[in-house]
This record gives structure tokens, sequence and C-alpha cells, in this order.
């Protein structure tokens, strides 16, 4: 115990917690945990997928990566730091992440598999378990596209990778006006042609 009363926790015993095969490997079980504690330590991620603390940009991207690791949107739509010790406002300008690329595997058609690739170097399925969705700007009509990267946590699809998408797109089936993409199996309607 400290002098607030409260558990002292070794930094070593949280990093095997959140991190138990180093920085690569499985996930963990964030949404398992459930601290009572909640801090607001001035973290934000800002739109361009920058991650700071107090004003300050985090340079190290190991560090980035370490903490993306142990990252939570709850339904209360705030997104935090878990640890099974406590948890950490996070400040979301945006997304957490961004999608900077897209690889297709398989064959073209329902049965190809789009890979998306994070800004921070994880990969994402798109598919059930991980679906695309496209937001058109009421004024402009502009596309603002979206991946479900983990939980409640979404990846905003940079301009290049939402146009290497859009490459990709084929007739919706059974229209002559919408169009999309496959992946395993899903559907992803991107927009329509003008007539």
């Amino acid at each position: 115990m400290n002098s607030n009363g409260n558990p002292v926790i070794s930094l070593e015993q949280v990093l095997r917690d959140i991190a138990p095969e180093g920085i690569a490997g499985k996930l963990p079980p964030v949404d398992l945990w459930n601290p009572s504690q909640c801090t607001d330590i001035g973290m934000e991620i800002r739109k361009d997928g920058s991650w700071w603390h107090e004003g300050r940009k985090i340079e190290r991207s190991r560090l980035v990566k370490l903490f993306a690791r142990i990252l939570r949107k709850d339904a209360d739509g705030n997104t935090y730091l878990v640890t099974p010790y406590e948890k950490v406002l996070v400040h979301v300008e945006e997304t957490p992440f961004l999608a900077v690329r897209v690889d297709r595997t398989g064959l073209a058609g329902c049965d190809q598999i789009l890979a998306f690739t994070t800004n921070l170097g994880d990969v994402v399925l798109a598919g059930p378990d991980a679906p695309l969705r496209i937001v058109f700007d009421a004024d402009t009509g502009e596309p603002a596209p979206y991946i479900r990267a983990r939980g409640r946590l979404e990846a905003k699809l940079t301009r290049p990778t939402y146009y290497e998408l859009a490459e990709l797109a084929e007739p919706a089936p059974g229209s002559s006006t919408d169009f999309g993409v496959w992946s395993q199996g899903a559907f992803y309607l991107l927009g329509s042609w003008a007539e």
C-alpha cells in the first residue's frame, strides 16, 4: 500500500498481465477485466492516428503499440486503456486506428478476403466479425469508411486505402446502380453510380 491507501503495483507485473508474450502474440483479455479504479490522465488519440499524453506526442512507437493492445471501447461510448487494476480514459478524436492498406486474397468475388493493415501493424480481415461501413456526409456526400478492428474499436480507412478498395468494387447483387466489395462471403455497399 502507498500513502494514499492504494495498492502498489509493479510496472513489471502490469506488463506481464497485458503482454505476457511481449508485444507480439495474443491480445490480453481486456473484455474480462473490470477494474473499479478509473482515471483521466490526459491521454488522447488524434484524427491522424497519433497518440498524445498531457499535450505531448508519444514518439515511441513500441509504447503506442503496447497501449493499443489494452485499448477497449465500452458500451458507454468511451475508450479506455484497461489493465486488471485500473482503466484510463482515452479521448479519441475520431477512431483509435487507421486502415492504411488493403490486400485481397483469393479469387475476386464472394469468396475473396480483404485484409486491412492498420497504422500500428495489426491486420483485420473484413467479414461478419469485422464489418465495413461507410458513412456519407449529408452536405458533401463524401464517404467516411470504417472497419471494426476488434470489440467496439474501429479503424478509419485512409483516403488512399479507400481508393484501393473502390478499385476492387463490383456491382451489388441484383442492382445496376449500387456497387461494393465482398469479403468472407459478406457484401459491403460502397456507394452508387450516378445514372
